[in-house]
């Protein structure tokens, strides 16, 4: 049943990849088009609703953000609740090496844009976005290589990507959090407390959930939390138990339902209403700016240097070992294509720089666009020779 979920998972997630190049060259050429009014016009359209006291009201972008990628959240929390009671984060021998390469993944990425940025206050408020890993791309790319991929290698990826989207999800909690609101947090603190009896109580329907986590996603939103937040610990209290005369829990019902509308309308859209980047006036002296310097290098540096060092360290003291079907040169060209941040980075960034004017928006996207490219050809061509020259040995 694990191995059936993670291989649907992975065939969904690839194909995405195709979808949101798409949306971001759309959005690219509609930005650079006599249809860019259009196209800011319809990203700002007021939004509002309106029930009782409860009061809503946001431009499209902002639904987009703080909504519909609540939903994407709300998967990440699925998968991850999964991944550790019964799948690859299950015991320390499986997530010791992926989840140690994540962290280095974050880590020396946040120190390459911190070293370039040092000294710019608002400029280091986007420490964090080249921290992040964009799993649907980075399947999407390692998909292009077919059969020739071991199993182990996309697992490894795909713990690697899962623990980074923790990672992910703590620093937004943790650093982009805005003023908070005591009476929203109290109305939260009790949608918890729902949660927690329906799940202790063994309900196993997953309207009552859903119906209290629309309650607990609009507190979340009013308390000065990220609202998408609330779509991962939503997740955490949806019961994995399963029913009577059914095959699959609700969790991993959910989870199958989910993935195609995440996987091919939300992370599109996002992508197609994020990735707009004005190249008029555009000089190398625009790309080699600080911010866009920054995250491209960390990007395409920080991920490579991160992944790669800490694994071998890990490895040398004996907390983890490489499977046997793939070795250090394979490694290393998947800690290069988790350079491709993308959705992830584009996401922190618009909370790193919501008050950061327009030059640091337009700045932002550049240095995704061009660290994200860089990583997924790099790698995708490191990976080809390595399994190419893999194989070849095998056959000889």
């Amino acid at each position: 049943m694990v191995l059936n979920a993670i291989r649907e998972f992975l065939r969904l997630e690839s194909a995405s990849g195709l979808l949101l190049v798409a949306a971001a060259v759309l959005a690219m050429v509609v930005e650079n088009s006599a249809a860019k009014p259009l196209y800011d016009a319809l990203l700002g359209t007021p939004v509002e609703i309106r029930v009782g006291a409860l009061h809503l009201a946001k431009p499209l972008l902002l639904w987009v953000n703080d909504g519909l990628m609540a939903i994407f959240f709300f998967l990440i929390g699925l998968e991850l609740k999964r991944e550790v009671l019964c799948g690859e984060l299950s015991t320390p021998e499986k997530f010791a090496l992926p989840v140690i390469a994540a962290v280095g993944g974050m880590a020396i990425p946040a120190a390459i844009y911190v070293y370039i940025n040092w000294g710019d206050p608002v400029a280091l408020k986007g420490w964090a976005i080249p921290s992040a890993t964009d799993i649907a791309f980075a399947l999407g790319v390692l998909s292009l290589l077919g059969s020739r991929v071991p199993n182990s290698l996309k697992l490894f990826l795909l713990t690697l990507a899962i623990a980074d989207d923790l990672g992910a999800i703590l620093i937004i909690a943790a650093f982009y959090t805005a003023d908070l609101s005591l009476s929203s947090l109290v109305t939260a603190a009790v949608a918890l407390v729902v949660l927690f009896i329906f799940n202790k109580r063994g309900v196993l329907r997953i309207g009552p959930y859903i119906v209290v986590g629309v309650v607990l996603w609009a507190a979340v939103l009013k308390s000065g939390v990220h609202a998408t937040l609330a779509g991962v610990v939503l997740a955490f209290f949806i019961p994995m138990k399963v029913p009577r005369h059914v095959e699959t829990s609700p969790l991993e019902q959910l989870e199958d339902d989910l993935h195609p509308m995440v996987a091919y309308g939300i992370l599109p859209l996002f992508a197609f209403a994020n990735t707009g980047v004005s190249l008029d006036g555009l000089t190398l002296a625009s790309l080699i700016a600080p911010v866009p310097l920054g995250i491209a290098a960390g990007l395409f540096f920080g991920n490579q240097l991160g992944i790669f060092s800490f694994t071998w360290v890990a490895v040398k003291l004996g907390i983890g070992r490489l499977p046997k079907d793939f070795g250090w040169f394979e490694l290393y060209g998947v800690a290069v294509l988790c350079g491709v941040g993308f959705t992830m980075s584009l996401f922190i960034s618009s909370l790193a720089f919501e008050q950061g004017g327009p030059d640091f928006a337009v700045d932002d996207r550049l240095g995704i666009l061009m660290g994200s490219i860089l990583s997924a050809v790099v790698g995708y061509l490191l990976l080809r020779f390595g399994l190419s020259r893999r194989g070849m040995s095998h056959n000889s």
